[in-house]
C-alpha cells in the first residue's frame, strides 16, 4: 500500500513537479570533457568510472516515457558543452540537433523542459586553457550559451547557466591545494571533502559570475522570453547558540555571494538535501546517532523549507524559486518517501508563509554516476547497470501520484507499507 498525503497544499497553476539528471551522469561516453580525461587519467583515484553511465543519451526517449507516465510534468536534464563544442570554435551540428530533439520529446510528452547549460563538466579544451581561470572564460562561455540558444528555441522557457557555481569554485580550490584526483560521492556538494573546511576560490567565484552575466545577455539577445538563473548548493548553515557571527562568515563566501549574483535574474534553482551546524569554532560533526545517507549526510529533510526561506530572503521579491535539486542517497526506498514527504511538507509551509516557489524537481530522476562512484542511488528509477532496464521504484510512483494530484504533502506522509527498493 502506498501512503497517502492527505488534503495537502493545492499548487498554483503551472507548479512544476518532476525531476532532475545531469548530462555526464546519465548519457554516458562523454569522451570530449575534462571530466572524462580526468577519470581516464592513468593515476586516477576515481574509483569507478563514468563509462556508459545510463546510456540516456540514446535512451532518452524511454527515460521521458517513464517520467510522464508516473505523473510528472517537468524534467530538467542538462545540454552538454564538450558534445556541443568538441573542439574550440567547432560546432557538432548533430549534437544540436539531438538537444533540439530533446527538447520536443519532453513537450510532446508534456513535460516542461529545464535545461542546465553547465553542470559541472567543461569540454577539455576549455579547461586546459584554465578553464574559468582563463581571462577569456566569460566570453567562450557566452558564445556557447549562443549557439545552445538555437537549443532552447525549439520550446524551452527555464534555462539554468550554470549548476551549483559554489561547488564549482570549491572545486577549483581542491584542486589548487590538492595533488590528487577529486573523487565525488554525490551531487550538490557531495565532494569527498568538508565543503565547510574549504573557501571556494575568489577569483573563480568572480569569473563565474561574469560568465553567467555574458551568459544571461546573450541568451536573452537570442530569446528576450527566455527565463533565465542558475541553481546554487545550498548549505542550510545552522548556526549553534554563540556562533550567529562564524555561520554568517561561513555563508558568505560560499553561498550568498552567489544568491546575490541572482538578484537580476528571472528566476534562482534551489539545491537542498542537508544541512551543515556550525559551532564557534566551525563546522561540526553529524551529530551522534543520526541517521545518514549513503554519501555521509545527516537525514535532515526540513532543509529544503530553510534553504528556500533563506534564498528568498537573499535574493529578495521578484525573483521566483524552482527546487531544482532534492533527494536522498539511499537503498532504503521507504526512506526515499519518508525523506521527500518531509521535505516537500517544508517546502509546503514555506509556500503557505509567501516563498515564491514555481516547481520542485527531484534529485534524481535515474540511478546514476555519482562523481566517481555507482554506489550512491540517488534515482527513483533503478538501472541496470548492464542492460540499461529502467524500473521505477515505489518511490515514483508515489511521487508521481503527488504531481497528479496537485498537492503537497503539509504533513509528512507515513512510509509504512511502501516496499524497500533494494
Amino acid at each position: 500500500m502506498t501512503p497517502t498525503t492527505g488534503p495537502g497544499l493545492v499548487l498554483p497553476r503551472g507548479f512544476l513537479m518532476g525531476a532532475s539528471t545531469s548530462a555526464h551522469q546519465v548519457e554516458g561516453n562523454n569522451v570530449s570533457s575534462d571530466w572524462w580525461a580526468m577519470e581516464n587519467r592513468p593515476d586516477s583515484s576515481v574509483a569507478e568510472l563514468s563509462g556508459d553511465a545510463a546510456d540516456s543519451f540514446h535512451r532518452w526517449p524511454q527515460d521521458m516515457d517513464l517520467l510522464s507516465g508516473l505523473g510528472f510534468n517537468a524534467y530538467r536534464f542538462g545540454v552538454e558543452w564538450a558534445r556541443v563544442e568538441p573542439e574550440r570554435g567547432r560546432i557538432s551540428r548533430a549534437a544540436v540537433a539531438h538537444y533540439r530533439a530533446m527538447v520536443r520529446g519532453a513537450l510532446d510528452r508534456g513535460l516542461t523542459p529545464v535545461v542546465t547549460l553547465h553542470h559541472f563538466t567543461s569540454p577539455r579544451w576549455f579547461s586546459e586553457l584554465g578553464g574559468w581561470s582563463s581571462p577569456e572564460s566569460a566570453e567562450l562561455f557566452a558564445a556557447y550559451a549562443a549557439v545552445a540558444a538555437e537549443v532552447l528555441s525549439a520550446g524551452v522557457r527555464h534555462v539554468a547557466t550554470i549548476n551549483e557555481p559554489n561547488m564549482v569554485a570549491l572545486m577549483h580550490t581542491l584542486l589548487r591545494t590538492a595533488d590528487r584526483t577529486p573523487g565525488m560521492g554525490g551531487d550538490s556538494g557531495a565532494v569527498a571533502f568538508d565543503p565547510g573546511s574549504l573557501e571556494p576560490d575568489a577569483g573563480v567565484t568572480r569569473a563565474l559570475v561574469r560568465a553567467h552575466r555574458a551568459a544571461f545577455s546573450a541568451l536573452k539577445a537570442a530569446d528576450p522570453d527566455l527565463r533565465v538563473g542558475w541553481t546554487v548548493a545550498n548549505q542550510v548553515y545552522q548556526a549553534e547558540p554563540g556562533a550567529e557571527e562564524v555561520a554568517a562568515a561561513y555563508a558568505g563566501p560560499r553561498e550568498n555571494v552567489f544568491l546575490e549574483a541572482a538578484r537580476e535574474d528571472d528566476w534562482i534553482g534551489v539545491q537542498a538535501y542537508t544541512r551543515h551546524r556550525i559551532g564557534p569554532d566551525g563546522p561540526l560533526p553529524v551529530p551522534p546517532g543520526a541517521e545518514t545517507t549513503l554519501t555521509g549526510w545527516e537525514v535532515y529533510p526540513e532543509a529544503l523549507g530553510e534553504a528556500v526561506r533563506h534564498t528568498a530572503s537573499v535574493v529578495g521579491p521578484g525573483v521566483p524559486i524552482l527546487v531544482t535539486e532534492n533527494g536522498i542517497a539511499t537503498d532504503d526506498d521507504a526512506l526515499r518517501v519518508s525523506y521527500t514527504s518531509r521535505a516537500l511538507a517544508s517546502l509546503a509551509a514555506a509556500l503557505r508563509d509567501g516563498v515564491d516557489v514555481r516547481g520542485y524537481l527531484h534529485w534524481s530522476a535515474l540511478d546514476n554516476y555519482e562523481w566517481g562512484s555507482y554506489r550512491p542511488r540517488f534515482g527513483l528509477i533503478a538501472v541496470d547497470p548492464r542492460t540499461f532496464a529502467r524500473r521505477p521504484k515505489e518511490s515514483a510512483r508515489w511521487l508521481g501520484s503527488v504531481a497528479r494530484s496537485g498537492r503537497l504533502p503539509d504533513t509528512p506522509a507515513a512510509a509504512a507499507g511502501v516496499a524497500h527498493a533494494g
